[in-house]
This record gives structure tokens, sequence and C-alpha cells, in this order.
């Protein structure tokens, strides 16, 4: 669906806090808490009063009890209007684009003209669960009635009744082939052909190139610092690893697939905590506001894929739109493609580039081709900057529009991988 069919859409700002790494224990924000500390600054350096604002969409995957629908929460800490509507949407890791995509088609239909979109996700809060056995012990602990079938219910308690599950760890593997996220990436190295070599060498490239960026100054216009209640600023990323080198890749064992798998703790996405907001606009509020827009969306889409290669997602959802537009691989100057791995970045260059996956696959004539390493994740990624579920996809789209803007570039796309085996892809132009 091109935007050209309705109104026009248009990314006007955005921001996002700091991307820190989960610890041993909860962080010091919550979900609402990410969101709000990069929403303050982001509305306060606007034109418009906060009324302009028709809609707050927010994505997160891991809500915490007490903040449900984190949308409205955030959007009345923000101190928009209580008139104004807030919802949630989870699409897993796609969350903070699915935000995004809902925006742009209630706009381009024109029955809304400016939207607050974000994603937010605080990993390090991720609940502990207890054993579906715990669970039956404790209801019948209080259904017991009198002290007889109480002693009872007591005799049946065992020791691992009292030892939680990290919730992320049962989220984190998919219900359907029963395989972890990381194992999809090792099933998508063998189709492919990734050696450890490989990913450790693009793991290391992510973690230089976003050490370069920071130093440089190219992610001053979207990084906000976060304060926490006791007075703490958090002003960077603080995964990244600028000393990155091969030797100290080389030495992690593979996490999911030991002792010959290519997936490991270094080459991997880090488990971090994070929020993302994007200002979408319509040319009518653009014009009414004065707003200057950073880029333009002209185009998105999902697509389904088996669960177990989950990591091609980005290939079947961005490909459509290149073949919608009639775009060859010299025509997107930009990719941001979410690095949930580096194996499974790799394996979808390889698929693009392959003309057997390309004609069965695809559809096309051939292979689509060589996507330029020069032109992919310019910035690093989410190896070296963290993989806050929910946000990474608002992250990726922010991103790209500035780092289209700073670098002149005239097209470029935003896609992801999402568990569950799906994929999403946002087509930006320059305005």
């Amino acid at each position: 669906m091109n935007a050209r069919h309705g109104q026009r859409v248009f990314l006007v700002d955005g921001a996002r806090t700091p991307f820190l790494k989960a610890k041993s224990g909860p962080g010091p924000f919550t979900p609402v808490d990410l969101a709000v500390q990069c929403g303050r600054p982001l509305l306060a350096r606007q034109p418009f009063d906060r009324a302009a604002i028709d809609l707050v969409i927010l994505g997160c995957v891991n809500v915490i009890a007490d903040e449900m629908n984190p949308a409205r929460v955030a959007s009345l800490r923000l101190g928009l209007p209580e008139a104004t509507v807030g919802f949630s949407v989870q699409i897993n890791c796609g969350s903070g684009m699915q935000s995004i995509d809902t925006a742009y088609r209630y706009i381009r239909e024109g029955s809304h003209q400016m939207i607050l979109a974000g994603g937010t996700e605080a990993l390090s809060h991720a609940p502990l669960t207890l054993r579906q056995s715990a669970v039956e012990w404790f209801g019948r602990m209080s259904t017991a009635k009198g002290p007889v079938e109480q002693a009872r219910a007591m005799a049946g308690i065992k020791p691992e009744f009292f030892k939680p599950v990290v919730g992320l760890e049962r989220g984190l593997t998919d219900p359907i082939t029963t395989l972890s996220m990381g194992q999809t990436a090792e099933v998508l190295a063998h189709h492919f052909g990734i050696d450890r070599a490989s990913a450790d060498t693009y793991a290391m490239q992510s973690h230089h190139r976003l050490a370069s960026a920071m130093s440089e100054g190219r992610l001053a216009d979207e990084l906000m610092p976060a304060f926490d209640r006791d007075g703490m600023v958090y002003d960077h990323d603080d995964g990244v690893r600028p000393d990155s080198d091969m030797e100290g890749l080389s030495k992690p064992k593979p996490v999911f697939e030991p002792p010959y798998g290519k997936v490991t703790a270094g080459n991997s996405s880090q488990i971090t905590d994070g929020a993302s907001w994007c200002i979408l606009a319509s040319e009518r509020a653009i014009e009414a506001h004065g707003l200057r827009p950073i880029a333009e969306i002209t185009d998105s889409e999902w697509a389904g894929l088996d669960p177990s290669i989950m990591g091609l997602g980005p290939v079947l959802s961005a490909t459509p739109i290149l073949q919608r537009h009639g775009y060859g691989v010299d025509d997107i100057e930009l990719w941001e493609l979410n690095e949930a791995f580096a194996a499974q970045v790799l394996s979808c260059l390889a698929a693009w580039n392959d003309d057997d996956f390309c004609r069965d696959v695809l559809g096309m004539d051939g292979a689509f081709g060589r996507i330029d390493r020069d032109r992919l994740n310019v910035d690093g990624g989410a190896i070296s900057l963290g993989h806050p579920v929910g946000t990474s996809g608002n992250r990726i789209v922010l991103h790209l529009a500035n780092a289209m803007k700073a670098r002149g570039a005239k097209r470029g796309i935003a896609t992801e991988c999402i568990g569950g085996g799906l994929g999403g892809a946002m087509l930006l132009e320059a305005v």
C-alpha cells in the first residue's frame, strides 16, 4: 500500500534513551519510565502544543503488572490531555515498528494528522514465573479446607516449586517449533554456510561502527540522556565495546548448539533496556505547525514464514516493497536491518544474493544482488547497541531517517526479523 494513494506521511522528529545492558537484577527504569525519559525532551522541543497529537501508540512486549497499557500510562505522564487516546501494540520484535506502521496507515487514510508512535522495553524487569506444577500446588493449598486437607496439600511440596523460571527465557523460545531464537539463527547459518569467523567479523564491525558514531556525535540528534530517581545520569549506550577484536570474539563458546555452533554471546544482540519515539505527521499538520520533516514514509510490508527460519523475515518483507517500486540493489542507499544475530543478518544477505532462493522463494528472475556492507547498519546495530525487543523496530526507523539526512541519501529501508516467523519493513525517502 503506497502512501501516494492517500495523505503523505512524514517522520518529523524522534528521540530515544540510551540502551542499557540488563544486569543481574531489575534496571533503574520500568518500560514507561524509559518512554517518559525520552518523550519529555522530544515533546519539549516541538513548536506545537501537546494537544495537537491525535493519538499515542506504543510497542511493548514485556508489559509489567503496574503499567498495563503502557501507551496510556506514558501519555498521561508525558502531560498529554486526558482526551488523547493511547493504546499499546505487540508483535514481538516488530512492536516498535508496528506502532509506526499503524500511525502511518491512520494518517495516510486521513483519520489522524499527527501521532506519537514509540516502542519501549525493560528486559531487566522481565518477570520470574512459577512452574506449572508449583502453580497447581499453590492452588491446592489455597482451596484446602481444614487442617487435614491442608496437611495433605503441604505433603506435596517440592523444592523445585521455589525455583522460578525467568520469563524472558520462555519468551525467547518459539512455542510452535520449540526452538530458541538462537537456534533459528543456527538453522540459517547451516543453510547458507555462514561460518563462525564471518559472524565474529560482522559483530566486531558492529561495535566499531557504533563506537565511531558515538565519538563523532552522529547520535546526538536522537539520543536523550535518562535520569533515575537517585540522580544518576545515563547518557550513552553501555553495551558497546570499542576495542572488540577477533581474538576476544573467538573465545565465547557456542551458546545454542555446542560445540560446533556459530552463534555466541559475542555475535548476538544484547539483552537491553531502552525506549524510542517518533512523531509522524501529515502534510496538513506540517504546514499548520511549521514543521521540518526528516523523511517521508512511502511504503511498508509485513510477511510471515516458517518460525524455524524466522531470521529471513527481512528478506520476505522488504522484497515486495522493492518489487512494487521496481527498485534494484543500487536504488536503496541505506539499510537498517536489525542485528538479532550476526549469522542471521549474513544469511539475509546471502539469500538476496542467491539465484535459486530468489527464484524459488521470492519469485524473481534471479538474485536480487549483493547489498553493499557500507550501506548496511552504518552506525552499528543490536549486536553492539542492544535489542530491547519492543523498541528496536522504532529505533531502526528513526536512525535510518537521521542517517539518510546526514548522508544526503535519497532512499532507505528499515527491516527486521520477528520471533514467531514474521518480518517487517518500511521504505523511507528523503524530503
